[in-house]
């Protein structure tokens, strides 16, 4: 196949008579002139494919020293506070790789400004950025109008001698100065002396320069984008563990669950786990589903979600009982007197009366603690309580209202079955309205994640009641973060905080159950992270020895 030169010079009658030589030096040239352009469109093409800031960064530099044959390379990136940041130092001689992957570098900034505010023209990276220009100097040393100063002091340092330099203004898309590329050195590819920039290089860097700065800042602002969608969430989250003084922190640590036990899975050497291994991008899923995870709850009522009792609402109206019981009191005592006062004998119930509407009062109390399971002895004796009736106004009232005899009948717990549907319903909601947002395609499973956490693999959860093969591992994963996080968390408004050893068991009887993954209940066990998560999160005194699968896992004792 023929080359584009000699397709051009066979087709070009303008170039007949040329001597060999002469068409030999024009080849040459324009070979090297083609090979130039390609050598700049891949590197153009490979910088806007790089989607990791910092290895994005250090390709800019090496890039750029590796197109021009220089020793060194520094790129400088403007900070929000209008100086200019080492971002990335690199030096073949000096075997100098700082900044991206190579490490921290804890340089001072270039300031762009004195401290009176007049611009920085004294410092030649500072100029470049000011005035947008490129600057080419043949040797430091011999350089005026630039204080090299602190070149010298670092070549006296280092047995460095910095000589040719080039910089480079990085202009974004708006035609602003993100930063400055800085090479040094440039090698003759012969001889490998140190000689200056030639004219070529510099035109082809400023093109170099133009991609990498556009590329930097779409990266950036990719970057900037997704910790914007992720800040919003997260003030989402936090302001749903807001509502309630006893769930403050629950979103928080079910994320960092959640993420922590995907990633042993994805060290794991168990058969179960042993094709499986999470990217950053699904990591990222995962957690974001679990922040996500309780957003419907921003519509749950506080008092159903805190209802520390049963007759609570607003406030617990226990009080409304305990003054009917005092009118209830008040009526009979007034009649005595009445009864005395006429010579009466007192009417029913006698001087007992009181005594026994304490002692109603004091069962109804104990009833709405909804600590223990309510038996139907109690069931009936709350039944027959609520027929009871009292005078208020010249009307008749019963003690008990419908609603509160419902309330207070509620077999376990503090929740009637209306107010667990509004829990339940938050899952719901939760889909709905993740659905409605333009996740990205790294992100599209969030919805469904999220969704799945109340979700069991015997198809007994909800709201979809989806069976194990349904439920795909990430929602798994942050199911069992969930139920552990509850399980172990402090005080809840209707019951202390468990201990470690109980709630381990109920997770044991969960898995025994269907409802949740054993093997990652295994690997959460195994691989420490109960333990690690119990002594950074748990109270001192829910933290105990348990047992799993029949083994003992010590807590305390010597040694813990």
């Amino acid at each position: 196949m023929k080359s584009l030169f000699d397709r051009w010079y066979e087709g070009n009658p303008r170039l007949e008579g040329i001597g060999p030589e002469a068409l030999e030096e024009i080849r040459a040239f324009a070979d090297d002139q083609l090979n130039r352009i390609k050598e700049l469109v891949d590197i153009g093409m490979a910088l806007s494919a790089e989607k990791n800031l910092d290895r994005l960064l250090e390709m800019i530099v090496s890039e750029a020293r590796r197109y021009t044959n220089a020793d060194g390379g520094t790129l400088y990136l403007r900070n929000r506070s209008r100086d200019l940041d080492f971002t990335i130092v690199q030096s073949d001689s000096l075997g100098i790789r700082l900044g991206g992957a190579g490490g921290a570098i804890d340089w001072q900034p270039v300031p762009l400004f004195t401290p009176d505010g007049r611009e920085n023209h004294a410092n030649v990276c500072a100029f470049c950025a000011l005035k947008g220009e490129t600057i080419n100097i043949a040797d430091v040393y011999d350089a005026d109008g630039f204080d090299f100063q602190g070149t010298r002091e670092f070549d006296a340092r280092t047995g460095y001698r910095s000589r040719s330099m080039l910089l480079v203004p990085l202009r974004d898309h708006e035609d602003e100065v993100v930063g400055v590329l800085q090479l040094i050195n440039c090698r003759d590819r012969r001889t490998g002396e140190v000689v200056p920039f030639p004219d070529q290089d510099i035109r082809d860097t400023e093109s170099l320069a133009s991609q990498a700065a556009i590329a930097v800042t779409n990266t950036r602002l990719v970057r900037e984008l997704e910790n914007l969608f992720n800040s919003f969430l997260r003030a989402i989250a936090a302001a749903i563990d807001e509502k309630s003084p006893y769930t403050s922190g629950h979103v928080e640590r079910v994320a960092e669950l959640s993420e922590e036990l995907a990633r042993r899975v994805g060290e794991s050497q168990a058969p179960a786990f042993a094709s499986v291994c999470f990217s950053e991008d699904e990591l990222k899923e995962i957690r974001m589903a679990a922040w996500m995870h309780d957003i419907g709850k921003i519509t749950t009522p506080e008092y159903v979600v805190d209802k520390a009792t049963k007759l609570e609402t607003i406030f617990d109206r226990i009080e409304l009982v305990r003054l009917r019981a005092e009118i209830m009191k008040r009526d009979l005592e007034i009649a005595r007197l009445k009864a005395q006062a006429g010579g009466e004998t007192a009417g029913a119930g006698g001087d007992d009366a009181p005594a026994a509407i304490e002692q109603d009062l004091a069962f109804i109390e104990k009833c709405n603690i909804g600590g223990e399971f309510l038996d139907d002895e109690s069931v009936s004796r709350l039944r027959e309580l609520g027929r009871r009736t009292l005078e208020v106004g010249g009307a008749s009232r019963p003690f008990l209202s419908e609603d509160e005899l419902e309330n207070l009948t509620i077999r376990k717990g503090t929740r009637t079955e209306g107010e667990r549907e509004v829990i339940n319903n938050h899952v719901t909601l939760t889909i709905k309205m993740l659905e409605k947002l333009p996740f990205p395609k790294k992100l599209r499973r969030v919805p469904l994640y999220a969704g799945m956490h109340h979700e069991k693999l015997d198809g007994s959860g909800y709201p979809r009641g989806l069976l194990a093969d349904d439920i795909p591992l990430p929602a798994r994963i942050l199911a069992i973060a969930d139920v552990f996080e509850a399980l172990t968390a402090a005080d809840r408004p209707y019951k202390p905080g468990k201990m470690l050893s109980e709630s381990m068991r109920i997770l044991e009887f969960m898995v025994k159950d269907g409802h949740i993954d054993g093997d990652l209940c295994d690997l959460l066990v195994e691989s420490g992270l109960v333990e690690e998560y119990a002594r950074k999160v748990l109270a001192e005194r829910q933290i105990d020895d348990f047992v799993w699968r029949g083994r003992t896992y010590r807590m305390r004792g010597p040694g813990r």
